[in-house]
């Protein structure tokens, strides 16, 4: 049987549409600027491709400082890994934050901001601490970060105001934190 040979303009075909469709939001970065994005981003981000194409990416973080710190954090492991890995708070087009997980490879690992793909999955167990949380705190704590009350909180959870507090406290207690901004940028930024 005779070898078969892939057509080029297949092969380009295929390529896009791996690109397209491929199962994680996908991400094309130039000096931190989204060139193009996959179909999966407005499932994961809730933005149409189209809306984040030609926009900066710290249009999906939290705030300044956490666009700030990771960046330089992923510049700096990119520059000796060829792929570099995190998890971390992001913002959705609706303005809640979630727990995804960002995996990043810089085209050219002497400038990882000239050209990068990167892809990202929220993840539904996250929050990694040096003192752990528990899983109410966890749940507790993605409340915390999308700026609700106490009493917001029970009721979602369908708790006692003072139940949230008891957990706000002991979240305050373990990660350090003076007060509940305090508690907010520091899980943000975990």
């Amino acid at each position: 049987m005779p070898e078969r040979r892939a057509n080029p303009n297949s092969a380009k075909e295929y390529q896009q549409l791996g690109f397209i469709y491929a199962p994680d939001a996908t991400m094309v970065l130039s000096r931190r600027i989204i060139l193009q994005a996959s179909q999966m981003v407005e499932q994961t981000f809730g933005w149409k491709p189209s809306e984040l194409e030609g926009r900066s990416i710290r249009l999906l973080y939290p705030d300044e400082a956490d666009y700030d710190v990771i960046g330089q954090r992923a510049r700096s492991a990119m520059l000796t890994h060829e792929v570099y890995r995190d998890e971390r708070f992001m913002r959705l087009r609706n303005n809640s934050v979630v727990w995804m997980e960002g995996v990043g490879r810089a085209m050219d690992r002497s400038d990882p901001e000239e050209l990068a793909i990167w892809t990202y999955r929220q993840l539904t167990s996250g929050l990694k601490f040096t003192n752990p949380l528990t899983p109410t705190e966890k749940t507790v704590a993605h409340y915390i970060v999308n700026g609700f009350t106490s009493k917001e909180i029970a009721l979602a959870l369908k708790s006692s105001p003072r139940t949230i507090e008891v957990h706000r406290s002991n979240m305050m207690r373990k990660l350090g934190a003076r007060n509940s901004s305090e508690l907010a940028r520091r899980l943000i930024s975990a």
